[in-house]
C-alpha cells in the first residue's frame, strides 16, 4: 500500500465523510484505509455511517475498530441496562434513534427506547453484529490504531481492559507510553489537548478527533513513505 488513511469519531457525519474520503482520491488499490470507531450518536446520520463503514469494510479491505459510542449502541439494543440507557441518552443517542428509526421526538423516554431496541434488532441486525465483531486495535510495523489510547499502568498492552481501549483518556495522552511504535488515537477531541481541532502530534502518540458533531471538524491523518499529512473536512453541524 502506498498510503495509510486514518479517520476517527464520524458520529453520524456522513456528508463530512465522504467528502473527507473524496478530497484525500483514497483509492481502494493502493490505500490502507483505518478507521478508529465511534460512527454513531451526536452527528444526524449514524445509520447511513455504518451502512458505509460496513461497506468500506467488505469491498475496499478497510480496517475498522470499535469506539466507546459503538460498543453503548451494541449494549443498548442486546441488553437491558439502565446505565447504558443513562449514557445513551447523555450523549447523542436521540440523533441516533432520529437516524435508525426516524423518531421525531425529544424525549427518550424507556417507552422510545424500548421500541427503538426492537426495530434496530429487527431492521438493522447486521448492523449491531457488525459492530459488536469490530476489533479494539490494529496495528502495522509503525503504528499502533485505537481508538481511546493504552493504559501505561499495562507493561504489555494488549491485556488492558477492553474498556481502556475504548474510553481511556488523560491517562493516556497525558503520558508516555511503553511501547516502540506511535499510537495513533481518537476519542479525546483535540482541541481538548492542544486547544485546536487540528491533529495533534506528539513524539509518541497522534491525536486525529476533530470534533465534526461538535461542529468543528473531521480530521484525516494521511501516512506516506514515513510521513504524515493531514486533511480536513468543516462540519457542516451546529456546534453542539
Amino acid at each position: 500500500m502506498n498510503r495509510t488513511i486514518i479517520i476517527s469519531d464520524i458520529h453520524g457525519c456522513i456528508d463530512e465523510f465522504n467528502e473527507l474520503l473524496e478530497n484525500v482520491r483514497f483509492n481502494r488499490n493502493s490505500d490502507q484505509l483505518i478507521l478508529l470507531g465511534d460512527y454513531v450518536d451526536r452527528g444526524p446520520a449514524s445509520r447511513e455511517v455504518v451502512e458505509r463503514a460496513m461497506e468500506l469494510v467488505k469491498q475496499d479491505n478497510a480496517v475498522a475498530l470499535r469506539g466507546n459510542h459503538d460498543q453503548r449502541l451494541v449494549d443498548l439494543v442486546l441488553g437491558d441496562d439502565e446505565a447504558v440507557k443513562a449514557k445513551f441518552r447523555m450523549h447523542g443517542g436521540l440523533q441516533t434513534l432520529q437516524s435508525y428509526i426516524e423518531f421525531t421526538g425529544s424525549e427518550l423516554t424507556d417507552e422510545v427506547i424500548q421500541q427503538a431496541r426492537e426495530r434496530i434488532a429487527q431492521d438493522y441486525g447486521h448492523h449491531i453484529e457488525f459492530l459488536s465483531r469490530l476489533p479494539l486495535y490494529y496495528e502495522d510495523d509503525a503504528h499502533i490504531y485505537v481508538h481511546a489510547g493504552l493504559n501505561p499502568r499495562y507493561p504489555n498492552w494488549k491485556e488492558q481492559p477492553d474498556h481502556d481501549f475504548m474510553y481511556i483518556k488523560s491517562d493516556f495522552y497525558l503520558h508516555p507510553t511503553h511501547v516502540d511504535k506511535k499510537v495513533i488515537f481518537g476519542h479525546s477531541r483535540a482541541e481538548e489537548i492542544h486547544q485546536k481541532s487540528d491533529v495533534w502530534f506528539a513524539v509518541d502518540k497522534i491525536g486525529i478527533d476533530g470534533g465534526c458533531a461538535y461542529g468543528q471538524q473531521l480530521n484525516a491523518l494521511i501516512v506516506e513513505n514515513g510521513s504524515y499529512l493531514t486533511e480536513r473536512v468543516l462540519s457542516k453541524q451546529i456546534r453542539r
